[in-house]
Parts: structure tokens; C-alpha cells; sequence
């Protein structure tokens, strides 16, 4: 069963050019953020909005520390499947503890 992720509020295409248009931007302005707000202004997703696809991009292309969109989509698959284990292991000694009730206690 895969889950679906809930879909974006604005499309990759804009995310990408986004991005591509902030690091071109940067070259011309003082700093980054001004380049990202710059670019979020002529595009209409928040400054902050931007500056994080830009920091997942950095991270993604290791320029910057961090667990990259793969690690952190396998972090969490795993965190699940964790779950999904103590919770049958949970079921399980319950049924265990069930029959062994049923059949008389432990016999010595």
C-alpha cells in the first residue's frame, strides 16, 4: 500500500524556476535573501516559502548539511515500518499471554 502525499500548493515548475531564478538573482544582489525575496515577490509564493525550497535544494545538492529528500523519505518510511512492528509484536504478546491462559498457565 503506498501513501500519497498531499499535492503542493504551487506546481514543481514554479518551485524549480523559483529556485533557478534565486540563485541567478543572487549573483546580482547583496545577499541571498535578497535575491529570495526579490524572486517570491515577481512570483507570488511567500519569501519564506522560497527560502526553504532553496535550503532543500542546497541540502539536496550537498552544498548544505542535512538529510537530504531521499534520506528523509527513507527515515520516515522506516520510523513507520517501526511502528507497524510494535504494534504487531504488542498484538502478538497479547494472543500469547491469551492462550497461554487458556491452556492451564505455563507447565513445569
Amino acid at each position: 500500500m503506498s501513501e500519497q502525499r498531499r499535492p503542493g500548493r504551487y506546481p514543481v515548475g514554479l518551485r524549480d524556476r523559483a529556485v533557478r531564478m534565486v540563485f541567478e538573482a543572487e549573483r546580482h544582489a547583496s545577499s541571498q535573501w535578497e535575491a529570495i525575496c526579490s524572486v517570491a515577490e515577481k512570483l507570488g509564493p511567500t519569501a519564506e516559502t522560497v527560502r526553504k525550497w532553496v535550503r532543500r535544494v542546497e541540502i539536496d545538492e550537498g552544498q548544505r548539511p542535512g538529510l537530504t529528500t531521499d534520506e528523509r523519505q527513507r527515515l520516515k518510511d522506516l520510523e513507520r515500518e517501526n511502528r507497524e512492528l510494535r504494534r504487531a509484536n504488542e498484538i502478538l504478546k497479547t494472543a500469547s499471554a491469551f492462550f497461554a491462559a487458556e491452556l492451564g498457565g505455563p507447565r513445569r
